[in-house]
């Protein structure tokens, strides 16, 4: 059994400002997704910041409402963002520059995808950039919660070598995979290209002859499939080699995660309540990208120092 002293390790509120950050962007991203399901991407128009020219919406518009509440949500984050970097420049530009690193490359990162969201509405929402935009919002959210890891976990200073480091590695490439190719669903107008749930219409694997549109409905299925194949290798390694406890329990939860993100793509394909799915079923998926990112971050810093490892 491996053992670490993150027991020993205080809560600083960095770690707190951190994790909060981490928590906000990813109700945005959730938010960011009902703007989608509902069809409120253009809610605003062409404007940004502002919402059809003026600061606030109609208040009988509802779309205009998402949208707006949505870019509302996004500035709040900027704040918590801007608290965060300041944490981070008071206690760690002395004691640890990587934790300070870190932080800076997520404030970044939010400008970055500030001026994405503006460009995706100025360009009314092409397919390319909407999926581009989520990207850079799953690695946001992986370098706040990196930057909360790397500041709280102490590694042991002995440490096996095996396979988790690798299949960690793997797993979360993986997830980043899946939400890039179910961005990509979304924005081309592939959500309902098949009707019927695992297989397309007809029972077809990859159906050619349905279009394009059903085509990329399914890589994106079988994409998930293919990780979730990789995460169960992942848990069974975790076990087999009697991992740490943190590392069995992020394990575990990334599986759990996992399925309850397969059923809520089932029911949005399947029940009339499809909307409401479709945002769910994002915010799972950013929850086990962010799961197996901090499981990849562990494992790297548990990696053995000097060629000493351990049996």
């Amino acid at each position: 059994m491996i053992e670490h002293n993150t027991s020993a390790a205080r809560i600083s509120s960095f770690v707190i400002l951190s994790l909060s950050t981490a928590a906000l962007t990813l109700g945005l991203i959730v938010f960011g997704a009902v703007v989608r399901v509902t069809d409120s991407g253009l809610g605003c128009g062409t404007d940004w910041p502002l919402c059809n020219g003026t600061i606030f919406p109609p208040l009988d518009n509802v779309t205009a409402w998402i949208e707006w509440l949505h870019r509302l949500f996004a500035l709040l984050i900027g704040f918590f963002g801007l608290a965060t970097l300041a944490a981070a420049w008071r206690q760690y530009r002395q004691r640890d520059r990587r934790v300070l690193q870190v932080t800076v490359a997520a404030a970044i990162l939010f400008v970055v995808q500030s001026a994405l969201g503006a460009i995706v509405v100025f360009l009314e929402l092409p397919p390319t950039f909407v999926t581009l935009h989520l990207g850079v919002a799953m690695l946001l959210l992986a370098t706040l919660l990196g930057a909360a890891v790397m500041a709280w976990y102490q590694p042991s200073p002995l440490q096996r070598a095996d396979s988790i480091p690798l299949l960690a590695v793997v797993n979360a490439a993986m997830a980043f995979l899946v939400i890039l190719t179910g961005a990509l669903v979304r924005g081309s107008g592939a959500t309902l290209a098949c009707t019927t749930w695992p297989l397309c219409d007809g029972g077809a694997i990859l159906p050619f002859e349905q279009g394009l549109l059903a085509v990329i409905n399914m890589i994106h299925r079988l994409s998930v499939a293919a990780m979730s194949i990789a995460l169960l290798i992942l848990m069974w390694q975790v076990h087999r080699q009697r991992a740490e406890p943190l590392i069995k329990r992020i394990a575990f939860g990334a599986v759990l995660v996992q399925v309850m993100q397969i059923a809520a793509g089932a029911l949005f394909v399947l029940t009339t309540a499809g909307r409401e799915w479709g945002a769910v079923h994002v915010g799972l998926a950013a929850t086990v990208w962010g799961l197996l990112f901090i499981l990849s971050l562990i494992e790297y810093l548990n990696k053995p120092q000097d060629g000493t490892i351990t049996g």
